[in-house]
């Protein structure tokens, strides 16, 4: 029996290569050639972000929530004003985070489908003050797209600190740090990364570490704190062992691994790639009568499409999809939940993924009696790809 695809919004299909690092034989996190290991991959991680020489990564044992509870953690303190974009679940969780840590939260909410703009972000920014404006770049849970670009120009305009959740955006968006003024953005291992879930990766500017450094109060997560992982990341990067913690040793080969072939495509390659592959993906379903969660396509993420269930139509279908050959996943966002399905193409995604998604929703939907033109979602999808 074939395999289904694993075509979800993480974790994704890794390749071969980044697989065989995995089932290496484990190093000593002190050892020599680990370290060599380590050092690359912290050095490819601003590459990989468009970040300039003097921003920090971290590279931490974790999830994408950790990445995400670390740069509040380290950046909040009691009584900070903090601007939350919020379109949907993920950004929910930030903002739940950022009290957490004490902040003093607002949100500026979007609609299921909907996006915030920069110039909503401006209007918010010129009402009062805030410390820090948080954007999910891509939201997991609606598939909504938000223009980081512009949101960190105006934050930047108002003397903000920008952190950006690029968990189902990372390597598959185009995305620019320094250029963009981004202070932190962070992400995880298993998605368009490229390597097995359990890495929280984060690049952090001179002026969030300023910040950081100025604080009035200690940080209150003991592991997520910059303080004992700096040191760390810099003697790795400087060829030299060091202990906080124990790293995540095969992650952190897989993960150097994923880097290089990423680079070795090139970013604008990459983005472009995404580009092609949603734009086909998104044709196809179209073709097929399905519409989708983004209220306007030119806020539609490029790592994964969400379309709406056909009337007669639903969870149960995904079965019928996975059947024929595609692993999907179900609605995330509570208010929408039952409304609607999830397909992730992002990483090391190709044309062949694309295609063979397309087919199968289009296989489970006449497999659950919903009418549709034999070969017309593959048509569109293969026209979009064929035109590229």
């Amino acid at each position: 029996m074939i395999r289904p695809r694993l075509m979800i919004p993480g974790p994704i299909e890794f390749t071969d290569e980044v697989m065989a690092a995995m089932g290496q034989p484990t190093k000593s996190h002190v050892d020599p050639d680990f370290v060599a290991v380590f050092g690359q991959a912290l050095r490819d991680l601003r590459k990989v972000f468009l970040a300039g020489d003097d921003y920090q990564p971290f590279i931490l044992a974790g999830s994408g929530t950790l990445a995400m509870d670390s740069a509040i953690a380290n950046l909040v303190e009691e009584g900070d004003g903090v601007l939350v974009v919020d379109t949907g679940y993920f950004s929910e969780r930030m903002a739940d985070i950022c009290r957490r840590y004490g902040g003093r939260v607002d949100l500026l909410s979007a609609a299921p489908g909907d996006t915030i703009t920069p110039e909503q972000v401006a209007e918010r920014l010129n009402s009062r003050n805030y410390e820090l404006v948080t954007v999910t770049h891509v939201d997991t849970s609606t598939g909504v797209l938000v223009d980081v670009e512009g949101v960190a120009k105006v934050a930047k305009e108002a003397g903000t600190l920008v952190v950006v959740d690029g968990v189902c955006a990372t390597a598959g968006e185009e995305m620019r740090q320094a250029e963009w003024g981004v202070d932190v953005y962070l992400t995880a291992s298993q998605k368009a990364i490229g390597t097995p879930p359990g890495l929280a990766l984060l690049v952090v500017s001179p002026e969030a570490l300023a910040k950081w450094r100025g604080r009035r109060t200690a940080v209150g997560s003991y592991y997520g704190d910059w303080g004992p992982w700096l040191p760390i990341m810099e003697a790795y990067e400087g060829l030299r062992a060091a202990y906080f913690a124990t790293p995540a040793v095969n992650l952190v080969e897989a993960l150097a691994v994923s880097l290089k072939q990423i680079l070795d495509e090139g970013m604008e390659q990459v983005f472009a790639r995404h580009r092609r592959i949603s734009d086909a993906v998104k044709a196809g379903i179209s073709a097929l009568g399905l519409e989708q969660v983004p209220t306007d396509m030119r806020h539609a993420a490029h790592t994964l499409t969400c379309p709406r269930y056909p009337p007669g139509v639903d969870a149960s279908f995904l079965k019928e999809v996975r059947k024929a050959g595609a692993i999907l996943a179900g609605g995330l966002h509570p208010k929408i939940k039952t409304e609607y399905f999830r397909i992730g193409h992002m990483g090391a995604v190709n044309a062949n993924d694309a295609l063979a998604a397309v087919a199968a929703v289009e296989a489970g939907l006449r497999a659950v009696g919903y009418a549709v033109e034999p070969g017309v979602g593959l048509a569109a999808a293969q026209a979009v790809l064929t035109a590229a």
